[in-house]
């Protein structure tokens, strides 16, 4: 198989736009993002290295911080230029050339191409798709030959059909062997070719991935610092790198409590008698020197006497006495049990790395090293609110058709365990007036506003009028079950600016927009390492059969439990519906099924997020 590492992904932009008002399709927008954003972060994990392949615009396609390769022909030669480009700069025996008007190309595609190479032995792979013939009514075969798999050594037969004068991307292999692989999903292979089109999938909505990448991409942390005794800094995100002023440990010492010896004294096939000169403690270095036949008894983080790199464990003694001791020549390894200096941590060293939450592991290392204080980014303010006529606060009576606020319980909860400082603005009705009014009023007080609700397409007008009118505001569709619709974007009031994470208003989509989206992003605003921001994935056997529709990302509650055979697995907790909040409180996991799986059979792994720490 080919290694994806070999593999050169070239996105093909740059293109005249003669349809789209002769603007850059590259850089239409599409969910706030250029169309290319959307390219790149597809096909990113499917190779080893991206490059854009440009000409007219090639300083605006620089900013996303890749190789832009110009063409080298003169003249505007269409894809077939900028494959001929690709092939002379990529330093890969492989080339994957995808267009940049192409957002929705499938996950799978340059592993699918590699297949196909490989298995027919072929120079390059095409993808290609069937369609049914509307005059015959029969599947004929469409052939995409831009999306396409190619060895850079097949550079010499396009470039002897260029110079023949020949243009055709169809064509230019010649003699060359085509493998063409057949998709049965004809739509990732569309083009954006005119407004309408671009304006249909905005519609459609945006990938899981791409809208977390688009959030990740959008915040930074805040940037106030305070110094907090260390007792006060638990849970809170270290804002600067933490140097070692000492080593830990100072010194080398005694892993055991036992006796403190030369190795060379031990070896041979006859039991080793040694003197015993010395007892040395914890915090008391010894004082008399350790010669080649003696010992000294050592407890355990004693300092090691000179001389001695090994320590014997007092239960491995044939004999002992207060005046020496007996050992079997081959009880240990000269230098066991000694722990050399600096073996945790070397003075100069980094101790810790700004951006870590800290925890009691992270707060007893600090204290090893003696600091008593440490400098954290401040907590994050967050105003949440939720939206709706027929919202309730606890303690109200229930009149027909109403129901109680859950989502700012769930909310405050998942926001305290987060360690944000949280504003309680309560319910806000479905009126102009007082949701303005809401927005005003968090965005004077805190960092970032979430909202529950009021963000659907079936929402009232009055919404999005007020959200564009107070800031810059891009409204998704995210392909993902539950909590589809979501807002998200920056908002503005009297000199005071807010993000705003507009969430659903079903209260399981809250809490899964919540966790797959908003908490990332709040914990890069409080200044957390990126590593730490997604929550890690673990790979479960389904117990049965679990019902997936391919193209969105969809949250299934789980409960993952230990079988009869001792194997973990996962099921499913019951019906999935978005407004069965008690499923939450069942399932100890969200399983994770991604925007290309379909169907899960029994005894499928699956990804899951393990609850603990989160519900």
């Amino acid at each position: 198989m080919i290694n994806p590492q070999d593999i050169t992904g070239l996105v093909l932009a740059g293109g005249l736009g003669t349809r789209m008002g002769h603007g850059d399709k590259g850089m239409l927008p599409l969910h706030g993002q250029p169309l290319v954003r959307h390219v790149l972060q597809r096909l990113a994990p499917q190779v080893g290295q991206l490059a854009i392949s440009a000409n007219a615009h090639a300083p605006a396609y620089a900013r996303f911080g890749l190789p832009v390769w110009q063409d080298v022909l003169p003249g505007q030669l269409g894809p077939l230029a900028g494959l001929h480009s690709g092939m002379r700069h990529a330093g890969t025996p492989y080339l994957l050339t995808v267009p940049c008007d192409s957002p929705l190309l499938p996950p799978d595609l340059a592993a699918r191409l590699a297949a196909g190479l490989v298995e027919q032995n072929a120079d390059l792979a095409i993808a290609v798709t069937e369609e049914l013939d509307p005059a015959t009514g029969l599947a004929v075969r469409r052939p995409h030959p831009v999306f396409c798999l190619v060895k850079t050594a097949a550079l010499p037969q396009l470039d002897a059909y260029l110079a023949a004068g020949e243009r055709r991307m169809r064509t230019w292999h010649g003699p060359l062997k085509l493998a063409e692989v057949l998709f049965q999903d004809s739509a990732p292979f569309g083009n954006i070719n005119t407004p309408d089109d671009l304006a249909a999938l905005q519609a459609q909505g945006l990938s899981v991935p791409l809208a977390q990448a688009i959030l990740a991409d959008a915040v930074a942390p805040v940037a106030d610092v305070e110094d907090l005794a260390l007792p006060q800094a638990l849970e809170r995100i270290l804002a600067a790198d933490i140097i070692s002023p000492i080593s830990v440990p100072a010194h080398d010492n005694s892993a055991m409590d036992g006796y403190a010896l030369h190795g060379a004294d031990l070896g041979g096939d006859t039991p080793v008698t040694l003197a015993v000169v010395d007892t040395i403690l914890a915090g008391r270095p010894g004082t008399v020197p350790i010669e080649r036949g003696q010992c000294a008894r050592i407890m355990t983080g004693a300092v090691m006497p000179a001389g001695c790199d090994s320590v014997v464990p007092q239960e491995l003694l044939l004999h002992a006495s207060d005046t020496g001791i007996t050992v079997a020549p081959d009880c240990i390894r000269p230098g066991d049990n000694r722990r050399f200096k600096g073996e945790d941590l070397m003075q100069g060293q980094p101790a810790l790395l700004q951006g870590k939450r800290l925890g009691p592991a992270e707060l007893g290392l600090l204290a090893s090293l003696g600091i008593a204080t440490v400098p954290v980014r401040r907590r994050l303010r967050v105003a949440f609110f939720s939206t709706g006529d027929e919202l309730r606060s606890i303690g109200e009576p229930l009149a027909a058709g109403c129901i109680y606020d859950s989502n700012r319980y769930t909310l405050l909860g998942m926001l305290t365990r987060l360690g944000c400082e949280v504003l309680d603005m309560g319910i806000v009705k479905d009126n102009p007036t007082a949701l303005e009014a809401a927005l005003r009023g968090a965005c004077a007080q805190a960092d970032v506003i979430i909202t529950s609700g009021g963000v659907s397409s079936g929402a009232a007008d009055f919404t999005r009028d007020i959200l564009a009118r107070l800031g810059d505001v891009a409204f998704w569709q995210i392909n993902m079950r539950p909590g589809r619709p979501m807002a998200f974007g920056n908002i503005s009031s009297e000199g005071h600016s807010a993000l705003l994470l507009g969430l659903p208003g079903n209260p399981v989509a809250v809490m899964a927009t919540f966790y797959f989206l908003a908490r990332p992003t709040l914990l890069r605003l409080m200044g957390a390492d990126v590593d730490t921001s997604a929550l890690p994935l673990l790979q479960v056997a389904a117990q049965a059969a679990i019902r997936k529709k391919r193209g969105r990302t969809e949250y299934q509650r789980g409960i993952v439990e230990r079988g009869a055979d001792e194997r973990q697995h996962v099921r499913v907790t019951g019906a999935q519906g978005s407004g069965i909040l008690r499923s939450m409180t069942q399932a100890n996991c969200m399983i994770v099924l991604h925007e290309a799986q379909g169907h899960v059979a029994a005894g499928d792994l699956v990804d899951v997020v393990l609850f603990h720490g989160l519900t």
